[in-house]
């Protein structure tokens, strides 16, 4: 399994989202995209220094550029996001409790969990170079699939932003929003999909494809709760709006072609 690289990585990963003590949604956004970005450097580090990259030091180079830019997009964004919009501010303020201190104890049993996460959803790319793999077709396969979720990620994002400046008052419904109501989240998933398929010809034993494959299934349950509170939100806003309520019963969630429109139940 590769416990030492693993701990190494994980040590990286908690240092990095540590960010979170000073606010603790930070654990699960700003320091998540540090974890990635940081993350992914240590294993480019620990694969040079081993010479684990012999013949594919470019399918590395290129994998971790991907990490640097998916977290320095996630990080950036939510940076600027929090410092600019007061709108914002208010909402997270209102998710996370306020100003209610959590208990010291349970700060650091989130920011354990977090780091062995974030190490897990790194662990396709640690395991591949570690295990030698030298083949790069379906490592580059799982990179495009990857970017293509980075880059609906970021056009969700200034959608999104450029349709609220117009209008306030009501979600985003257009571009990216007619075919999903959470495209971020979306490509929050398809990222991460990618990485997966990126590393399964680097995987090797039950015990890595365990962590790989659990790692995955937990982005996706990640992102599916965050939509379900997204959506509790909107219909406590938006909830009595017949424009809303149209737009929300006719457009997926999440999942495009899938009729799945609500995670909560109406009038809840």
């Amino acid at each position: 399994m590769g416990w030492n690289y693993l701990g190494i990585v994980c040590i990286v990963c908690a240092v990095l989202c540590s960010v979170g003590f000073i606010k603790f949604v930070y654990f699960l956004s700003i320091g998540y995209g540090f974890a990635v970005a940081g993350g992914s450097i240590c294993v480019l580090i620990l694969a040079l220094t081993h010479g684990w990259t012999d013949g594919v030091l470019w399918l590395a180079i290129l994998q971790t550029v991907l990490f640097i830019a998916y977290g320095a997009r996630l990080s950036g964004f939510l940076l600027v996001r929090e410092l600019k919009n007061a709108a914002y501010r208010k909402t997270l303020k209102e998710a996370t409790g306020g100003d209610k201190k959590m208990p010291i104890f349970v700060l650091v049993a989130i920011w354990i969990c977090v780091a062995i996460l974030y190490t897990a959803q790194l662990s396709p790319m640690l395991y591949r170079y570690m295990n030698g793999a030298k083949d790069f077709v379906v490592p580059v396969i799982g990179m495009v699939i990857s970017a293509a979720g980075l880059l609906l990620e970021s056009e969700a994002d200034k959608q999104k932003s450029a349709q609220k400046k117009v209008r306030p008052d009501m979600v985003a419904t257009q571009g990216l929003y007619k075919i999903v109501r959470c495209p971020n989240y979306l490509g929050e998933i398809i990222f991460w999909t990618g990485v997966l398929i990126s590393g399964t010809t680097g995987l090797r034993g039950a015990g890595q494809w365990i962590m790989a494959i659990i790692a995955w299934i937990c982005i996706v349950y990640i992102m599916f709760n965050g939509a379900q509170r997204l959506e509790k939100r909107q219909m406590g806003r938006y909830g009595k709006d017949p424009e809303y309520n149209a737009y929300a019963d006719k457009t997926p969630i999440i999942i495009p072609f899938l009729p799945i429109y609500h995670l909560n139940k109406k009038g809840k």
